[in-house]
Parts: structure tokens; sequence; C-alpha cells
């Protein structure tokens, strides 16, 4: 039985990876500057601070650090708003889910005004009873907390939880603490597509979508 499921979103209910990867290209492109190729390598191991001072210093930017990371999560604000779309075949799994009457809950890394933004202009806001943010616990996906703060919103009991995600290591967390897990690929994740299936009940490769997966997968 399926007493309860909690989505992940970048990567797994929105296809929302890639602009965690450019956003410092979209932001640059926004103020009309053409980045370098690869720039997402370089800023990848930097904060946000180091990587506003990285972007400052080689494009000559008259802009204060603090300035460039509003201009960077603005950018961010922008695509969940208005551009972000729904992985193919997500929302019919959550037609399907609905309407069976299986609740559905939110467990994202992503800043809650940013998510809810786009799932109310996708019109799935109310599919959920709760989202849940890792602000929200002031820690990762690296402690169960908040899946089970999820479970039991839900009423649901962790035997019978499934959790969709994408990310490898908040699978772990989530199959470690005793929930069903299902693992989406997303191309942002595919190097770790083998510690994603080592954590997974149930586990999609090389297909970037729901087209093929229904409740029955995963009784």
């Amino acid at each position: 039985m399926i007493s309860g499921v909690i989505f992940d979103v970048d990567g797994t209910l929105l296809d929302s990876m890639d602009m965690w990867e450019h956003a410092g290209e979209r932001y640059l492109s926004g103020i009309g500057i053409t980045a370098e190729e690869n720039l997402e390598k370089k800023l990848f191991t930097l904060t946000m601070t180091e990587g506003a001072a990285y972007m400052k210093s080689t494009y000559g930017l008259d802009l204060s650090v603090e300035q460039i990371i509003a201009g960077i999560n603005e950018t961010i604000s922008h695509f969940y708003q208005y551009e972000v779309q729904p992985k193919t075949g997500a929302i019919a799994l959550m037609n399907e889910l609905k309407n069976r009457k299986i609740p559905m809950t939110i467990a994202t890394s992503t800043d809650r005004c940013q998510i809810e933004a786009a799932l109310k202009r996708l019109g799935i806001l109310d599919y959920f009873i709760k989202i849940n943010t890792c602000s929200d616990f002031g820690i990762g996906k690296n402690k169960p907390d908040i899946y089970l703060d999820c479970a039991k919103a839900m009423r649901s009991d962790v035997g019978s939880t499934w959790v969709f995600e994408d990310a490898y290591h908040a699978a772990r967390t989530a199959y470690n603490a005793g929930f069903r897990v299902v693992g989406i690929y997303d191309k942002s994740s595919a190097d770790h597509h083998q510690e994603l299936k080592q954590n997974s009940h149930i586990c999609f490769w090389q297909i970037p979508d729901y087209k093929t997966l229904t409740l029955a997968d995963i009784r």
C-alpha cells in the first residue's frame, strides 16, 4: 500500500537543474554580457559570495558583490515564477495520486517562495498538504528530519511512504530512515547513477520523465 508520497522538486518534479548549473551565465546574459565557456564549472566549487566576486573581477562589473548576488537571485526567482516546467509526465502521475486520495508533500532544498511561485503558476500548489524546505529545519537532506515531518503531516507510516528523489545523497537518507525510495533520472546527476540505484527500491535510469511510471510499479 502507498499511504503517502514525498516529492523532491528540482530534478524530480521540475525540470530546473539546468538553471542552477547556469545561473551565472543567465545573469550575465541578462545584463548584456556573454559568459566564458564552462563558467559553471569555475563557479561550482565557489560560494555565492566568491562566485559574485569572481564575476565582478573577470567581467569588470561596476556593481558591488552584494548587487551581483541580488541580481543572480532575481534571475533564479524569475525562472521559477515564469519559465520552469514540470518534468514530462509528472503532473499525470500526481493527478493519479490525487484521484486515489493519496496525500502528497514536498521536501526541497530550494527556497519556499520560489517553489510556491512555480507550483502556483503550474496549477498544482494545492496538490500538496505541506511543503517543507531545508531552511525550515536548518539542516540539509543528510538528516531525515524533513522527510519524517512530511510523513507526520500526512499521517503516513514511514514504511509505506514513498520518497521521489534524483540526488543520491538525499535518496540514501530516506532509504536509511526506512522510507520506500524511487530514484528519478536527471542529467545533472547522471554521474551518480550507481549511488542512486543502490539507495532506491526502484530506480529509473535513462528515463528523464514519468511516462512509463504508474502506481502499479511502486506497490
